[in-house]
């Protein structure tokens, strides 16, 4: 009897202080839910670092995963709407909470060239998913992790308010550095990008992305010629990339205009010193 005792209360102790298996799609989004759950919540994710939102497929590993958990954290990356309805078949009782509710989504920025012509800047007809990239959304997304876990862990719902005031402090700290890095900026100061993935970033600041790619295609020899002409005139002191890209035509560029070539993802999980870095570089800051 007194074993049986012993088990069942071992038993309730590892119940107790099982953590809530959630999954989340992007890296960032782990950072943004461990740091409102702590040690309460064992985070999934389902796009790994080096691969692309845009056309990830889970594996057989990840979907076990998902049949056995307890939240689904959206934020609406190309993959999810294939795949969304895919999870929820697999585990009907799943919840999946879109955590980019609230934000008001600007439309995806590309390249568009012009023979002999500097290159304009076209928007086309789907949304940036790119939320994450500014810190007042990052504000709005914690807000929306908070609520999620609060629903789905009522228990602990103190430690997760608590936890969370301590994340909008050092989301604060991280807008306040990144403005001291742009302060001498100029409003409308331009940075070259390759992938079109920090417009909500240029928009909070005051600064202009200027892309490269044109519907996903690096352009043309005449095209190149114009883009390597508007840096010049716009004085771009780096070209960004990202390690999931082919960075060849970037450094080709670079060379010709004697500037550096930057590589810096936005899935990156440190997403306060990514932002920083990006912020330093637009500057011409060490870092």
């Amino acid at each position: 009897m007194k074993k049986l005792f012993v088990t069942l209360a071992l038993f309730l102790s590892i119940v107790s202080y099982a953590k809530l298996p959630i999954i989340v799609s992007i890296v960032p989004q782990k950072t943004f839910t461990e740091a409102i759950g702590g040690d309460l919540v064992d985070v999934t994710v389902m796009v790994q670092p080096g691969s692309s939102p845009h056309t990830y497929e889970p594996k057989p590993s990840q979907m076990r995963r998902i049949a056995q958990a307890k939240l689904y954290l959206a934020i609406g990356v190309e993959f999810e709407s294939v795949w969304l309805p895919k999870f929820h078949d697999l585990n009907p009782t799943l919840p999946i909470v879109d955590t980019g509710r609230g934000i008001t989504r600007r439309a995806m920025q590309e390249a568009h060239h012009h023979e002999g012509n500097a290159a304009e800047d076209k928007a086309h007809d789907h949304l940036d998913p790119h939320i994450w990239t500014t810190p007042a959304n990052v504000k709005i997304i914690a807000h929306n992790i908070l609520e999620a876990l609060v629903a789905a862990d009522k228990e602990h719902a103190e430690t997760y308010q608590t936890n969370y005031q301590a994340f909008l402090k050092h989301i604060d700290q991280t807008d306040a550095k990144i403005r001291s890095l742009l302060s001498e900026v100029p409003k409308g100061t331009k940075f070259m990008v390759f992938h079109p993935s920090w417009g909500y970033f240029a928009d909070a600041y005051g600064l202009i992305q200027l892309p490269v790619q044109v519907a996903g295609k690096s352009p043309k020899p005449r095209e190149l010629v114009a883009l390597i002409k508007q840096a010049r005139q716009e004085h771009v002191r780096a070209i960004f990339t990202q390690p999931e890209f082919s960075d060849r035509m970037a450094q080709v560029m670079a060379h010709e205009l004697h500037i550096p070539v930057r590589k810096i993802s936005p899935m990156a999980p440190d997403w306060s010193a990514n932002l920083i870095r990006l912020a330093s570089d637009i500057a011409g800051k060490d870092h």
